[in-house]
């Protein structure tokens, strides 16, 4: 090879495979890869039939994947487990402060209209009385400082009948100074409470003040509680309503797990904006804002309400009283199914729906787009009641949920058993210049897949289906730290003259965010979230950092991953052409045959010796590759030094696969070279169609079909196990 040069691998086609082919050998042809990208065409095969053509789906009933658990259960089987009631999936908290809190966390402004607005009774014409409503089923109760019941008139029973009254008229002079927009003048007034020498009590009446009164604040002065006006209320004021000042100030107070207020809609954007520089700048220590589309959402009525929920690590951290216990996150499984609809599109569409951010799902593995497909899944603070509440409003999107129940924590990538295929492949004929039994050749191809396996390439899913840019090479300009370049690789559009692809051309053209979130179709969850972080920070190395961070860890982790699975398929590919099903001196070799290989440990990996070699010790289906990653080691032969050519050419000479910006850790793991498919099962069916002609078929009449069933490992692609048996790709 000359220096420089790029080369790919692709497959001789040759006029009589049968009398050709080796057992373990691979045909391969090197020619110069024109993009200026080594990539090796997953087109090594390992067995020796001729095979079929045919299409494969041709409707997303025609691919039906269903997730095998952990247990080795098939994940749309119906739960014995009762979807779980909210009072059974925490402990009731006992609670400190002994007013009454409003649960308002979960409701949207809309629904709190009946609800409390304010308790000071005669200090604004807006003012209402308290009339309970119902309240949400995944509203959570809180408390402070002790387990007591809480007792309704807590400021007049601590305080005293006549401090109570006087906290009552400063606070009603305070509202009437600034409803009457007269400036407080000199310094803040005050209100001292006295001293209170009990901690506990200090604390129930921090809490019972704001909490009366959000729009007051309480200091604390060596066991006096001081009472002042809340100038950020005030503030807040300037930019919504009084009652959504009101609410959100109670909201903030509450502290409450698990909980979220959301704003009005709004379809002004700059003061959406404004609003959230408000929030973040005095809070964003505490709370995250984020906007979701509101009710009735539309081009011509552009409503969206901007939520405000707690950091995750702001509840973590808390402190607890020693009497109550400290309640974890809810976590709720269910199993989604989902028809011809990408799985970060159906996610998005979720967290929509039920009010949290796209992190919060979490999910054993990537399915199909064109597909009906069955998969597990678990969503952070949502209850099973709020979940099951959406049912009917997800039917619109092809996507279903079923099994849904309490669980203690998310599901995390890989844990699973396999995938169960259910596939139908339509008109099927012989191969070119094939003319033999079409049914003896499909039956010949399905046994000796059966028995002797396929290659176990990474299926084209993991790389997507654009043309122009695939996702490893956004893996690659990530591990490279080239951001920027990352940014311009996601929103590079194909040669399609459709919303999408007008939208991403506009953004390159002008590196307009604003602009090109106009342009960009609703349904593009990912594309929409990453121009909106664009277009807060900027189109800058950090700006794109922060940009990335749109997306969940999952995802964005799943860019890497792709560059390793492409890297991977490559030397599955130089191995099989340089070594054929030998196992050579210096290979790596599972140790453990009951142990998923892409979580091995290198204790369990074996490095082939030369008298192993000699006595044939070990054969071609224990043979495994590493997945690039900062813990892994790599054949000591020749695989291994391309591997290192191929570090060299790609620019990570010094690469430790670890991204701290982006919070990305990739330990690599190990893939056997070979996969069998279980429980395999087929039936040959006659279709009749008077329209239909096909060339080459031995079938005048009518058109075969194939119904084959079967079972795959995590991590193995069906589509490369069917193009195993039908010799070409699917």
């Amino acid at each position: 090879m000359g220096k420089g040069t790029r080369y790919i691998w692709t497959l001789d086609r040759v006029q009589n495979l049968k009398s050709l082919w080796k057992p373990g050998h691979c045909y391969l042809r090197m020619e110069e890869d024109t993009d200026f990208r080594i990539r090796f065409s997953s087109l090594c095969f390992v067995t020796d039939h001729v095979g079929f053509h045919g299409t494969i789906k041709s409707s997303p009933s025609d691919f039906v994947v269903i997730e095998i658990d952990e247990q080795g259960q098939l994940v749309n089987k119906a739960s014995d487990e009762p979807i779980c009631k909210v009072n059974k999936l925490l402990p009731e908290p006992d609670t400190l402060a002994k007013k009454p809190k409003l649960e308002l966390q979960n409701l949207s402004f809309e629904e709190k209209s009946s609800q409390e607005v304010s308790t000071l009774a005669g200090c604004s014409d807006d003012d209402q009385n308290y009339e309970p409503g119902s309240e949400k089923e995944d509203t959570i109760k809180d408390g402070t400082s002790t387990c007591e019941e809480e007792d309704i008139d807590v400021l007049g029973s601590l305080l005293g009948e006549k401090t109570d009254e006087l906290l009552n008229q400063f606070a009603c002079d305070v509202k009437e100074k600034w409803n009457s927009k007269t400036e407080l003048i000199g310094s803040s007034p005050e209100f001292s409470l006295g001293r209170i020498l009990d901690k506990n009590q200090r604390a129930v009446l921090h809490s019972a003040v704001r909490q009366k009164f959000p729009f007051l604040i309480t200091v604390g002065k060596n066991s006096e509680i001081v009472v002042k006006p809340n100038l950020e209320y005030k503030e807040l004021c300037h930019l919504v309503s009084e009652e959504e000042a009101f609410d959100f100030f109670k909201y903030l107070d509450a502290k409450k797990e698990n909980s979220k207020f959301t704003f009005k809609p709004d379809r002004n954007k700059d003061h959406r904006k404004a609003v959230h520089h408000f929030v973040n700048k005095k809070f964003g220590n505490l709370v995250e804002t984020k906007s979701f589309p509101g009710p009735n959402y539309s081009a011509d009525n552009p409503n969206v309400v901007i939520t405000v929920r707690f950091r995750e690590k702001t509840h973590k951290h808390r402190k607890r009283s020693l009497d109550c216990q400290e309640r974890k996150d809810i976590y709720t499984a269910f199993t989604l199914r989902k028809e011809n609809l990408e799985m970060f599109e159906a996610v998005g569409f979720l967290a929509i729906k039920l009010g949290v951010i796209p992190s919060d799902f979490s999910y054993a593995g990537l399915k199909d787009k064109k597909a009906i497909t069955y998969q597990a899944m678990v969503v952070r603070k949502v209850t099973p009641e709020r979940l099951k509440n959406i049912e009917k409003e997800i039917e619109k999107k092809r996507m279903s949920v079923f099994n849904i129940r309490s669980v203690d924590d998310s599901l995390r990538l890989g844990q699973l058993k396999g995938n169960h295929f259910d596939i139908v492949i339509r008109n099927l004929r012989n191969q070119i210049n094939d003319s033999a039994n079409l049914r003896e050749r499909i039956l010949e191809a399905i046994e000796n897949v059966k028995s002797k396996g396929f290659v176990n390439y990474y299926g084209p899913q993991r790389f997507g289906m654009g043309r122009k840019v695939h996702t490893d090479q956004i893996g690659l300009a990530l591990l490279k730290r080239e951001m920027v370049k990352a940014v311009r690789l996601f929103l590079t559009p194909e040669d399609l003259d459709d919303p999408v692809n007008r939208a991403k051309k506009y953004f390159l053209q002008t590196e307009d965010a604003k602009g090109t979130l106009s342009l960009m179709p609703d349904f593009k969850v990912r594309e929409r979230a990453l121009l909106e972080s664009l277009h807060r920070f900027g189109m800058t190395e950090e700006g794109c950092v922060r940009a990335w961070f749109s997306f969940p860890h999952s995802m964005r982790i799943f860019y890497v991953h792709a560059y390793s699975s492409n890297i991977w398929n490559e030397s599955v590919s130089y191995r099989l052409a340089t070594y054929g099903s030998r196992v050579v001196e210096g290979d790596l070799v599972c140790l453990d045959e009951d142990v998923d290989d892409e979580r091995l440990p290198n204790s369990r990996v074996h490095l082939v010796t030369e008298e192993e070699e000699s006595a044939n010790t070990y054969t071609i289906h224990q043979v495994v590759l590493p997945v690039l990653g900062y813990n892994i080691q790599y054949p000591k032969n020749k695989v291994g030094q391309w591997y290192q050519e191929v570090l060299s050419r790609d620019g990570l000479q010094t690469c430790r696969f670890k991204i701290p910006s982006l919070k990305l850790n990739v330990p690599g793991c190990y893939r056997k070279l070979l996969k069998h498919p279980c429980n395999l099962s087929y039936q040959l069916r006659e279709e009749r169609n008077a329209d239909v002609k096909i060339e080459g078929s031995h079938i005048d009449e009518a058109t075969l079909s194939l119904l084959i069933s079967f079972d795959l490992d995590a991590s193995c692609y069906a589509t490369v196990c069917l193009r195993e048996i039908m010799k070409h790709d699917v």
